[in-house]
Formats: C-alpha cells, sequence, structure tokens
C-alpha cells in the first residue's frame, strides 16, 4: 500500500480496517438512556446497570401530506380561535375602563365645588379589535370589529321606551 510515494507499513492498513470495523459495528448498537426505574419499557433490553435501560429506536416514518396538512388547518383554526378569544376579553376590559371612567366622572362631579371646571377624565375615539372571520369557502380573514363604547346605554334607553310604552297602554 503506497501514501504520496511513501510506502505504508501493512499494520496502518489493518489498523485503518480495524476502526472501520469498530465504526460499523457502532451503527448496529442500541442507543441507551436513563429512565426511572418504575417505567417499564416492552421493547426494552436491561444493562448491567440496572438504574440504565437500552431501547432500540427506528427512524419513523414519515407522516403523510394529508396527515400534515390536517395538522396545520387544526393548528390554524385553533390560532383563530385564540385570537377572537383574546378580542373578546380586550373589547371586555376596554368597556370595563369606560364604565371605571364614567364613574369616576360622576363621583368627582358631586365631591368637587362648584366653581371648579369640570372636565371628562377620558375621551373615546372609534375603537377596534383584531377579529379573524371565516368565509363560506372555509378560507380566514384577519380584519377588525368596532367596539361600540356605548352599547349599554343605548340598550338601557330602549329598555326604558320600551317600559314607557307598556305602561301606556
Amino acid at each position: 500500500m503506497y501514501y504520496l510515494g511513501a510506502k505504508m507499513p501493512y499494520k496502518s492498513g489493518s489498523l485503518a480496517r480495524g476502526s472501520m470495523k469498530k465504526n460499523q459495528d457502532s451503527y448496529n448498537s442500541p442507543i441507551s438512556f436513563p429512565v426511572l426505574r418504575s417505567v417499564r419499557l416492552p421493547t426494552a433490553h436491561k444493562t448491567a446497570r440496572s438504574h440504565r435501560t437500552t431501547v432500540k429506536i427506528a427512524i419513523t416514518p414519515l407522516q403523510p401530506q394529508e396527515e400534515k396538512i390536517i395538522c396545520e388547518w387544526e393548528r390554524l383554526a385553533a390560532q383563530a380561535q385564540r385570537i377572537n378569544q383574546i378580542a373578546r376579553e380586550l373589547e371586555a376590559a376596554i368597556l370595563e375602563l369606560r364604565a371605571m371612567a364614567s364613574t369616576f366622572n360622576s363621583q368627582r362631579r358631586y365631591s368637587l365645588p362648584l366653581e371648579k371646571t369640570y372636565k371628562k377624565i377620558c375621551h373615546y375615539f372609534t375603537v377596534s379589535v383584531p377579529w379573524v372571520k371565516q368565509k363560506p369557502d372555509k378560507s380566514f380573514i384577519l380584519t377588525t370589529r368596532k367596539v361600540d363604547l356605548f352599547r349599554a346605554e343605548k340598550e338601557a334607553a330602549l329598555l326604558a321606551q320600551q317600559l314607557r310604552q307598556q305602561t301606556k297602554k
């Protein structure tokens, strides 16, 4: 056997073949990892140490494309539901802020002397929260939904009007 023009001793070649054989043997050896003593694996082979269990691990087959698509679809739908749930919570928090500000304004109005100018503690503009809608073809639309800050007052006024109409009858 020759290497760069120099003659190599026969032993080095056999040494290389010996290490190659060791590498091939290592591919066939099972992978071992420590597990709890109470866990029993059906395909496990116990080694010399009682606290370690050896398991032969095979390569798991790839999931078919259809299963991956279904899995991703479920994740997408779950994320859309999560966004809508967070939007409902945000809307409730916004309405709570408005109610707190209204309560504060009414308490402050009665506690301050009349000569002091009265200013509202909070001003309101149009508010929207993110919202995910689903079309009939099952595709999703990320959009916004307006928050009606004065819905409670509108509902109270409508109820009062209905009650007045009932008492007139």
